[in-house]
């Protein structure tokens, strides 16, 4: 078994994987497996900087429990992080519990993408692993919309290379923002609200909020598109569910494609 980890700023998702069966190989040779083929469960936990090792093979293995499954049973762990605390502690946990090296996305991993990036270093790896899955699932070009800590927009060619992208305040930072300056508002629910023209201020911010992070979306995507041409668009990320059916330009919703990406980059490596 495999537990593919993507450890965001603000949330860790971790997906757990069964390796390839008969059904699967097949599938994968055919080029139509889907990202939850094979995904048994996944937890979503906030990121925790300073939790250690033991704290997380602890957590990991009450996890397993739910599913019958001890940490003894997983053969391999694929991690992108963008947190270097917590990249640490996966690998010290692999080291002390599971005697292997976990998959991590970082310079010298093959991941079957080209990144024309000034500086490689710099793509986030869970970028990079949405670009591998996105170009594994619908080839290219494709824009990937990533609803996290912030709201990216990345761009894949129809030669499989990551081309770059542009990066956005994330809605939950830019909600924390709006309330901490503006001693007159609060704290809202993010949901879609009944009227774009808000009826009360709850509504109002709401709406600002909502339709505001869609337009900005489908904005992007039309200036990438002006660059590149017609694209495939997919969205992705915890408030994906939220602003995809709002947007105008996003055709797929494709809530594990950084766990998809993640086992990919495992199955080349390993």
């Amino acid at each position: 078994m495999l537990l593919a980890i993507d450890a965001g700023n603000t949330q860790t998702v971790v997906g757990l994987y069964e390796l390839d069966d008969e059904d699967q190989a097949v599938r994968r040779k055919a080029g139509d497996r889907r990202p939850e083929d094979g995904l048994l469960d996944h937890w979503r936990i906030a990121t925790a900087h300073d939790r250690t090792s033991d704290e997380l093979a602890v957590m990991l293995q009450g996890f397993l429990s739910f599913r019958d499954v001890s940490i003894d049973d997983i053969d391999g762990i694929s991690v992108s992080s963008g947190v270097p605390r917590v990249t640490a502690s996966l690998r010290d946990l692999a080291e002390r519990y599971l005697d292997f090296d976990p998959v991590v996305i970082e310079p010298g991993v093959r991941t079957g993408i080209a990144i024309l990036y000034e500086n490689p270093k710099e793509v986030g790896a869970d970028r990079i692993a949405n670009a591998v899955a996105a170009f594994d699932l619908y080839g290219g070009p494709t824009i990937i919309v990533d609803f996290g800590t912030a709201t990216t927009c990345d761009a894949v060619s129809a030669n499989g290379e990551y081309l770059g992208g542009a990066i956005a305040p994330g809605i939950e930072i830019s909600m924390d923002a709006l309330v901490g300056r503006a001693s007159a508002l609060r704290a809202v629910e993010l949901r879609e609200p009944r009227h774009v023209l808000g009826k009360s201020t709850v509504e109002s911010i709401q709406s600002g909020a909502v339709y505001g992070f869609a337009a900005q979306v489908d904005g992007l995507c039309d200036r990438i598109e002006r660059e590149l041409g017609a694209c495939t668009v997919i969205s992705t990320g915890g408030l994906g569910d939220l602003i995809t059916p709002l947007s105008e330009r996003i055709q797929h919703s494709e809530p594990w494609l950084t766990l998809h990406g993640l086992r990919l980059v495992y199955e080349k490596n390993c």
